[in-house]
């Protein structure tokens, strides 16, 4: 039986996990933290009772996974709830450009751009299953679909100019919140890949969140992985390549400076070199607030939506990305803002509210950045400040000591422009395979990138089982053995 050591339980290294031992792998998963999930985790930051998703909350692209749907989730206790509006963004006139699940549908406020964007949109949500498999992982020539090559000829080219074929303002500042979730210059080429993904992960599978808190999942892929008899030792930190000498196998779920360090023994110094060389993109300041109401946003629609892109128009956005990229902070950030308890009354106090809202700062900022976070709010929600109990700011450097991973600040694993959207960290054609017997990276500094969504996790072990025990997998077999396991288990006294 293969022994393998994972390092790092948040969800890429779970879900690598879990996949390696329905395999038939001995594995250990390494924690560094006194409990498993990584950014998957939901806290009292404010106020007793008032629950908070620390980083990661909107599943949009955990809902539609084809990984964590092959995983029996609910058997664990995951439950998705939906808001009615995933998405709106206000405009300064009162009105919201909205994006619902229903592609035919699709968006309100848009006027005349609603048929431009089933245009864009309609291939990519009839083509999704294909274009994950050929898009959302290591690169290789794709299946030469309809979907597929209405997806490239879009995807490679910058926000910014996709934003443009949209009519409206409205229309052109919907795509451009969506393209802003890179963390890219819009400018630049392929950042209206992300724009493409997470619009059509809307309307594959809403914008959901999951029920209580982001922490359930990561229990239930915690209870998953122990069934599968997968050994995990929290509170355990690997720092020395010695800690991990009776493993085969290793499989980090690190970011590259951090595995340069840790691997240094057996890599080469070119490798180590080019580890070391990679590069990450920008921070965010986070804030979270207790609210003893509904923030009073001026447009209905965004009283109903889960997540509301609060930025004003493209060029506004635009201008606040790239003062970001430029070390400066923006007088009028980009806010994302999250309000889960339009759907999930189990995450504050009866009648009270939770709501998240974060912006881009300059890597390694230690900028408290939630006075223009606030002021933006207020911008489309008069008298905001008004229902706020209280608030907790987590800056880009604090971010950076809460997880390792997201070094300066950085949640999206490292930039993803032309040299690092597949080519992350070193190589395209095995990215998951570093240059060592046995060693293997699960990140989201592999691609797909960052994200809830376990596909680093899941290509990191696919590419261990092909080289190590000769096994090509796919998503198929990898169901198949997991309920073959999950049904054996189920018999047993």
């Amino acid at each position: 039986m293969m022994k393998v050591a994972v390092v790092g339980a948040g969800p890429n290294g779970l879900v690598a996990s879990i996949v390696l031992a329905a395999a038939g792998a001995k594995v250990t998963l390494f924690e560094r933290r006194d409990d498993v999930g990584g950014g998957l985790n939901t806290t009292e930051l404010t106020l007793p009772g008032f629950r908070h998703d620390a980083c990661a909350s909107v599943m949009s692209l955990g809902r539609v996974s084809p990984v964590l749907q092959a995983l029996p989730l609910a058997r664990y206790g995951v439950s998705w709830v939906q808001p009615q509006v995933p998405l709106a963004h206000p405009m300064d006139d009162g009105t919201a450009a909205c994006l619902h699940s229903d592609l035919n549908a699709a968006v309100i406020g848009l006027n005349g751009d609603g048929r431009q964007w089933r245009h864009l949109y309609g291939p990519v949500v009839k083509h999704w299953s294909a274009l994950v498999d050929t898009c959302l992982g290591p690169l290789h020539w794709p299946t030469r679909t309809a979907g597929s090559l209405h997806f490239g000829r879009y995807a490679v080219q910058p926000g910014s100019r996709v934003a443009r074929l949209f009519r409206t303002l409205a229309g052109q500042s919907l795509f451009t919140g969506l393209a802003g979730h890179g963390m890219a210059r819009l400018s630049q080429w392929t950042s209206a890949a992300a724009g493409l993904v997470l619009g059509a992960a809307a309307h594959k599978g809403g914008w959901p969140f999951v029920r209580g808190g982001t922490r359930a999942l990561a229990m239930a892929l915690q209870e998953l992985a122990l069934e599968l008899d997968v050994r995990i030792e929290t509170g355990a930190p690997i720092d020395r390549w010695s800690d991990l000498r009776e493993y085969p196998v290793k499989v980090l779920n690190m970011g590259p400076h951090r595995t340069s360090e840790l691997a240094a023994p057996v890599l080469e110094d070119k490798s180590v070199r080019r580890l070391r060389a990679y590069r990450y993109g920008v921070g965010i300041c986070k804030v979270d607030y207790a609210l003893r109401q509904p923030v009073p946003w001026t447009s209905e629609e965004c009283r109903q939506a889960g997540t509301v892109h609060v930025g004003g128009c493209t060029a506004e956005i635009e201008d606040a990305l790239v003062r970001v990229w430029s070390g400066q902070l923006a007088e009028r950030p980009f806010v994302v803002a999250v309000q889960p308890t339009v759907c999930d009354d189990s995450r504050a106090p009866s009648g009270q509210h939770v709501l998240g809202a974060y912006c881009f700062v300059p890597l390694n900022s230690d900028a408290d950045a939630s006075a223009s976070i606030e002021a933006q709010i207020a911008r489309f929600a008069p008298g905001f400040s008004d229902v706020v109990l209280r608030r907790h700011v987590r800056t880009a450097c604090a971010w950076a000591a809460y997880n390792p991973n997201y070094v300066g600040g950085d949640i999206n694993g490292g930039q993803q422009d032309v040299r690092q959207l597949w080519r992350r960290p070193i190589t395209w054609r095995d990215p998951y395979r570093l240059p060592a017997q046995g060693l293997y990276l699960c990140s989201s500094s592999t691609p797909p990138g960052g994200g809830v969504h376990g596909l680093c996790g899941f290509h990191a072990a696919r590419s261990v089982l092909r080289r190590e025990m000769g096994l090509q997998w796919s998503l198929p077999h990898f169901a198949t053995a997991l309920n073959a396991r999950l049904g054996a288990s189920a018999k047993m006294p």
